[in-house]
């Protein structure tokens, strides 16, 4: 599992691009990563091999820890994998408030509560963003391009708040 570029370095106030930045950085690592950070660990697994399987006995059951391949070892070892490449971007402030989660789903969890809030939280945000959005003008001596870029800026922003607007409605602004 080869690191081949950077680490997205965490920010807390651009902390939605940087999610994206980082669930690609992750999956770059490795396809089950994702599943980790919103599933949690995964299960090491073999055929259930019982000699008469009940109905309803699962088909599948976890292999001890002595049974496993070395591919078994890097899947079973993705959640120190996260939490070493989350650790690794935070600042002081924030790794003080994520490090005692004991799992990179939890690590995950709490980052997105402390940069996004709660529904309350995201429901006043989203108020605010729609009276910018309804306010939106272009400033005196502002660029077309200026312009555009703000105005794409507040769309994304609207976006990631789960707002979307559809392309007559931004036509029309």
């Amino acid at each position: 599992m080869a690191h081949f570029n950077k680490v997205p370095m965490f920010s807390k106030e651009i902390f939605d691009d940087w999610k994206i930045w980082m669930q690609a950085h992750l999956a770059a690592q490795d396809d089950d990563i994702l599943f980790v950070i919103t599933d949690g660990s995964l299960k090491i697994l073999k055929p259930n091999t019982a000699i008469v399987v009940t109905e309803g006995a699962s088909k599948m059951v976890e292999k001890y820890r002595g049974e496993w391949t070395s591919e078994d070892k890097k899947k079973a070892n993705l959640d120190n994998v996260i939490r070493d490449i989350l650790y690794k971007t935070l600042d002081k402030n924030t790794f003080s408030k994520i490090k005692m989660c004991p799992t990179a789903k939890e690590i995950w969890e709490n980052l997105i509560q402390i940069c996004e809030g709660n529904e309350q939280t995201k429901e006043n945000k989203l108020s605010v963003t729609m009276q910018k959005f309804e306010n939106f003008k272009m400033k005196a001596g502002e660029t077309l391009s200026e312009f555009d870029e703000h105005f794409r800026s507040l769309v994304n922003e609207l976006a990631a708040l789960r707002k979307e607007h559809g392309n007559r409605e931004i036509t029309l602004k």
